[in-house]
């Protein structure tokens, strides 16, 4: 099979890109943070979930890292089914399973019981980043989807920072099982939005794309293509770094450091703003530095404030600043990552955007979803797994952008 590539006469050029209504991004950030949203929303509760469901702080992150890994799989799925029959239908379908998990989550009995609802949350949650990613390529093309996905990543960073606030408060207020209530309702609203305010951006439905043939076809091109390999495990690398501290930080910075739930959510602000700098800042630059410098800025930025702030937790200083300072820097360098690698990655296939994005993501998923789960089996009651798994994905993410791209990238 020969992969298109993007091309000023390719009809799936910048020439051909199809109306698009303002409040698009908007709707595009929505989408993109239900994955985040379904994650960051009951940190705050895994410490109060875990005594409730008398589990393991082992099992409780299972419940993180198996939502990780439906939306992983789930997206080899969903990203073929939107290249055949649209964007916004597989949209509509996969938040109606979300919301039927939502209640279901809350209504869970036992720890085994809520894992399984929420991989089964999971199944409708990938949706939202994996369509929504598509459609970036759909409606702004090659050269402007890593601007607009930085500026996306820009405002979806608030999820993580109003996330966890918005559940400090619920679980003060209720309990850990309000949370998915409160998912419910914003799966909610999504629908409504979509089904009022979404055009069908796919213009090149692939009749053949879920054939098992053109479907494993489609894959196996992209992993013969070296950019797309490239690129994905920079992304891969990088954002099960930012995952080691999603699923750690919250026993890390609650129980061992003895920070209340409500406080944990503006700890966390620390986080958020430091992705969304970055990710604001690669908005700005990437016309005039590029996708490929962006990332090699970021990477080696994470990989030194990774190396510190692994120096601070295994040197055994267990204090709040000696998370929060070297995090920010981190995260700086993560918004810097996430969207180029993310662009370099689908940018060249506008015909089977979604299959592209769907492998990107079921890569990046599943990697973190078992780098989270290592972190959860090394607890220690120190910092020292988190930041350990931080450093190292950082490290391997640099290499990743100095090995596998062409070297004219660099």
């Amino acid at each position: 099979m020969t992969l298109e590539p993007q091309t000023a006469g390719d009809p799936g050029g910048e020439a051909a890109l199809p109306p698009r209504p303002r409040y698009l991004p908007v709707l595009l950030t929505g989408l993109v943070a239900l994955g985040p949203i379904s994650t960051d929303l009951y940190l705050p509760s895994l410490p109060a979930m875990r005594a409730d469901l008398l589990a393991s702080e082992g099992q409780a992150q299972l419940t993180i890292s198996a939502f990780v890994i439906g939306i992983g799989v789930a997206q080899l799925i969903h990203g073929p089914l939107s290249d055949r029959f649209g964007r916004k239908p597989v949209l509509i379908g996969g938040l109606l399973i979300y919301l039927l998990a939502s209640v279901a989550c809350s209504l869970a009995s036992s720890i085994e019981m809520l894992i399984v609802c929420r991989v089964v949350q999971a199944l409708g949650a990938c949706v939202g980043p994996v369509v929504g990613r598509a459609i970036v390529r759909d409606a702004f093309g090659r050269d402007g989807a890593a601007r607009v996905m930085s500026y996306i990543a820009t405002a979806m960073a608030l999820a993580p920072a109003v996330g966890p606030m918005i559940g400090g408060a619920v679980q003060a207020a209720f309990d850990w099982r309000a949370n998915f209530i409160a998912m419910l309702i914003y799966g909610c609203f999504a629908l409504v939005v979509i089904l009022l305010g979404l055009p069908e951006t796919n213009r090149y439905k692939d009749p053949t794309a879920t054939q098992p043939r053109r479907f494993f076809s489609n894959y196996r091109a992209l992993l013969a293509t070296r950019t797309f390999l490239g690129y994905t495990a920079i992304n891969a690398m990088a954002f099960s770094g930012l995952f080691s501290f999603i699923s750690g930080s919250s026993f890390v910075i609650i129980e061992v450091l003895g920070v209340s739930p409500e406080f944990f959510g503006f700890s966390f602000l620390v986080f958020v703003l430091g992705f969304m700098a970055g990710a604001f800042t690669s908005g700005k630059l990437n016309r005039r530095l590029g996708g490929d410098r962006l990332i090699l800025l970021g990477t080696s930025l994470s990989a030194a404030s990774g190396l510190v702030g692994a120096a601070l937790a295994f040197g055994g200083v267990l204090e709040l600043w000696a998370i929060l300072v070297p995090v920010f820097p981190f995260m700086l360098g993560m918004g810097l990552i996430l969207p180029n690698a993310f662009a370099g990655a689908i940018g060249p296939f506008p015909r089977m955007a979604g299959a592209a994005s769907a492998l990107l993501g079921f890569i990046q998923m599943s990697t973190a979803a078992c780098i989270g789960a290592l972190v959860g089996q090394l607890t220690s009651g120190t910092a020292e797994p988190m930041w350990g798994a931080m450093f190292v994905t950082a490290a391997l993410a640099l290499a990743a952008r100095l090995l596998l791209l062409p070297p004219g990238r660099v």
